[in-house]
């Protein structure tokens, strides 16, 4: 007897890979931004604009800052100043309590990083001190971060919100960047006083003196705020213990 014919099988559906499906007609493939050079240029144009439009923003909202205050200040002569219109530092900034947080975190907070950085291989505790005080002479006493310091010590009272800001986002962060100094000072064995680790704010008083007495007395006695800080640093170290 013959065997009967095989009857062919249905595939089944899920069994068959499809292929990609095909291009929809007269619908073009979009193209890839990425690989428009035009297209980047111009991205790359207006970032920089923005940046630079920000970064005028900043500038001349220290000035006006200084100049007039905190409560006195407005955006409006903010905006003169800068050469932007008014609703341009609305694109970067909240309001003027958000633009004068950032004056303060771009001024102080550079000094802070350097202060924190790893020390160097055989670098002492009172050379990163005597380097600290280098800086802060340098770069805060002797310009503008000085009066915007000097501003938020007499706006602070007024402003609860703009003090507890600078004390979270500065005070906070340079009292632990000195304790970490002074705990590799103890370490080394070069500081002996470990009682400066509860009080950092020892080390920081004079740095604060030479900034409010640059403000109000430098003009009747010019004080040598370098020399000052030197002097300090020596005490800390113990070489202006008696014995």
């Amino acid at each position: 007897m013959k065997d009967a014919p095989r009857r062919p099988t249905k595939r089944s559906a899920t069994s068959v890979t499809p292929g990609p499906a095909p291009a929809a007609r007269g619908r073009a493939k979009p193209a890839d931004a990425t690989s428009d050079p035009s297209r980047n240029a111009a991205a790359s144009t207006r970032a920089l604009r923005a940046a630079e439009r920000r970064a005028a923003i900043v500038d001349a909202a220290l000035d006006e800052f200084i100049a007039r205050g905190f409560a006195a200040t407005r955006l409006e002569d903010v905006a003169k100043s800068a050469g932007v219109a008014k609703g341009t530092i609305y694109l970067h900034f909240a309001d003027k309590e958000a633009l004068f947080q950032e004056l303060l975190r771009a001024a102080m907070l550079p000094l802070i990083e350097k202060l924190d950085a790893p020390p160097l291989p055989g670098v002492s505790a009172r050379a990163m001190f005597e380097m600290f005080a280098e800086v802060f002479v340098r770069e805060v006493t002797q310009t503008k971060r000085a009066d915007l310091l000097r501003l938020m010590i007499t706006e602070g009272p007024r402003f609860p919100s703009l003090a507890e800001f600078h004390y979270r986002e500065v005070v906070v962060r340079g009292l632990a960047a000195m304790r970490r100094v002074i705990a590799y000072g103890i370490e080394r064995g070069e500081i002996r006083n470990d009682t400066l680790l509860q009080f950092p704010q020892l080390i920081m008083a004079p740095a604060m003196l030479t900034v409010i007495w640059q403000g109000l007395f430098n003009r009747y006695s010019p004080l040598d705020s370098l020399g000052l800080l030197r002097s300090h640093i020596a005490i800390i170290f113990n070489e202006g213990k008696a014995t």
